[in-house]
C-alpha cells in the first residue's frame, strides 16, 4: 500500500468514527442513564465543540433540538469534500 493511500484511510476512519461518536452522543440523549456514564461523557468533550456551533445558530423547536441531525448531515458533506478533496491533491502529486 502507497502512503497516499494509507492517509486516505487514516483520514476516512478518523472521520467516520467522529461520525459515529456523534451518532451515540445524540442517541444518549434519549437515555438518561447512557448519558451519565464515563464513556459517553468523553464523547460529549469531543463532541460538543461541534455541536454547540449549531445550537448557536438554530434555536430547539419547542422541546425538540434539531441541530445535532443538522450537524451530523452536514459533517457528512463535510467529510465527504475534504477526502475527495485529499484524493484530488494526492493523485496530483502523485502519491495516488
Amino acid at each position: 500500500m502507497n502512503i497516499g493511500l494509507f492517509l486516505i484511510n487514516v483520514v476516512s476512519t478518523a472521520f467516520t468514527i467522529y461520525y459515529f461518536m456523534m451518532f451515540v452522543y445524540i442517541i444518549s440523549s434519549w437515555i438518561p442513564a447512557m448519558r451519565e456514564s464515563k464513556f459517553v461523557q468523553m464523547i460529549a468533550q469531543l463532541v460538543e465543540p461541534y455541536l454547540n456551533i449549531f445550537r448557536k445558530i438554530i434555536p430547539p423547536l419547542g422541546m425538540i433540538d434539531i441541530s445535532p441531525l443538522i450537524g451530523i448531515i452536514l459533517f457528512r458533506f463535510i467529510s465527504d469534500f475534504a477526502l475527495r478533496g485529499l484524493i484530488t491533491v494526492f493523485d496530483l502529486i502523485g502519491l495516488l
